[in-house]
């Protein structure tokens, strides 16, 4: 497919979908392990959502080389420089397996204590800790697996990650029972056997991610002679920073909201663990359309054709806006349902419905957000992202969380109505910053085109 040249909505669905099948069957597998655990104990159901913050911190990296490299290879490609393109990908690689190491090292080292941190003591504490350090252990083929997606979307291709992510969800149903309670030589390891299925199924899915892009036109090339650390590796920092940023911003809101919960109940702790897997479920296609638009913005912006990345950004948006809202009213109506799905705890159940409500009304913002990064990172002009994101999720979060939490006594309600005031206000000034710099490109090569 030509990114560049093609008719765009044809384009859009052709990327957009099967990364949301893709997604779909990834948010399956979270869901997958919430519903094995749950067989063990509202303890461990709370221990796998007091891990999930940490393990989601240390994979803020990964996304920020998959992210930076995607920018940088589809920008190459429409500048038709394929050269430049391959040493992307292959610096990208190098960079990845540096960065995994290191995370994993890191993370044995400061998993302790941010488990404690969020409350966890005694056998809570242990089982949470047997969890996240055996998914330590397989950071390097998370990480892989990412950067080898990123080469791959880059040129438009979202079939192989589809792949991974439905097969890596039906092992799953397998391996989690299997590694759990024991069977066929393999020990009863608990909530440790979730951690050891997700590690083996990663381990897999790189090789195969791997065996994908190789086949590809972007492997074309030497691969020792610029393996070695350049200068390639500050432009992916660069560029990826936003999307670190995004998600470690959002990490550390979800570690701050499980901090603030978690000084209520074990039950708030098990729902919010619980909700926020199901909430995500209604924001699936806005994913798939998020690596559209960045794809073809990226291809775009580097040939020089400013008036497709806007038509790109309309349809994503329209496409985007009406699924969710749909997903909102059924989300709003069918909340208590859905929690006890996961769990017969009554207040697990109603503490997950109360937040599944306001979370139906903050979709819609959710979608602006995500839309406007692509865009942004697409133009590579991530910097405004980071930005938004210091207000949006850390003093968002941490001051008006607490202010409605704890001195207004609204506890856990505090926590989940501070997400939607700051959801929407950062929403809305990241989409006029947006749409303000993509109009002036747009005026900038009328200008050049006029000349």
């Amino acid at each position: 497919m030509d990114l560049t040249n093609d008719p765009i909505p044809g384009l859009v669905r052709k990327i957009a979908v099967p990364v949301t099948v893709g997604v779909f069957f990834d948010t399956m597998y979270g869901v997958v392990d919430i519903f094995f655990a749950g067989f063990i104990s509202t303890e461990a159901l709370a221990a796998l959502s007091i891990a999930s913050p940490v393990f989601f911190f240390i994979l803020t990296i990964s996304a920020g080389i998959s992210q930076g490299s995607a920018v940088l290879i589809s920008n190459a490609l429409g500048e038709r420089d394929h050269e430049k393109a391959h040493k992307i990908c292959v610096q990208s690689i190098s960079f990845g397996f540096i960065s995994a190491i290191l995370l994993s090292l890191i993370g044995f080292l400061i998993a302790p204590t941010l488990l404690r941190t969020l409350g966890a003591s005694g056998e809570y504490l242990r089982i949470a800790l047997g969890y996240l350090n055996l998914i330590l252990c397989g950071i390097l083929f998370i990480v892989l697996q990412n950067v080898f997606n990123a080469g791959l979307r880059a040129q438009g291709n979202t079939k192989p990650i589809r792949n991974v992510w439905v097969t890596g969800c039906l092992l799953n149903c397998v391996l989690d029972p299997w590694f759990m309670f024991g069977g066929f030589g393999i020990p009863a390891m608990g909530i440790q056997g979730l951690a050891l299925a997700t590690v083996t199924i990663q381990f897999f899915g790189a090789i195969y991610m791997f065996h994908k892009l190789s086949e590809s036109s972007l492997w074309k090339g030497p691969f020792l002679a610029i393996l070695a650390p350049s200068g390639t590796y500050r432009e992916i920092m660069l560029q990826g920073l936003a999307s670190s940023f995004n998600m470690a911003s959002l990490a550390f809101a979800w570690f701050v909201a499980t901090l603030f919960i978690s000084k209520f109940s074990t039950e708030g702790v098990a729902a919010y663990g619980i909700a926020v897997r199901i909430e995500g479920f209604f924001i699936i296609p806005v994913f798939g359309l998020s690596t559209a638009l960045l794809s073809m913005t990226g291809q775009n912006n580097g040939a020089g054709k400013p008036e497709r990345i806007q038509q790109t950004l309309r349809t994503t948006m329209k496409y985007s806006l009406v699924t969710v809202a749909i997903g909102g009213l059924i989300l709003f109506f069918l909340a208590g349902p859905f929690m006890s799905i996961f769990s017969d705890d009554p207040l697990v159940i109603r503490h997950g419905e109360v937040y599944l409500r306001i979370a139906a009304f903050i979709l819609c913002a959710r979608v602006i957000h995500l839309q406007m990064i692509s865009l942004l990172q697409g133009l590579k002009k991530p910097f405004p992202v980071v930005v938004t994101c210091i207000c949006r999720y850390v003093l968002g979060t941490c001051i008006l969380g607490y202010i409605m939490a704890f001195l207004l006594n609204m506890r856990e309600l505090g926590v989940w109505w501070s997400w939607f005031i700051v959801a929407w206000s950062t929403s809305i000034i990241i989409y006029l910053h947006g749409i303000k710099v993509l109009k002036q490109i747009l005026a900038s090569s009328q200008d050049t085109t006029s000349q």
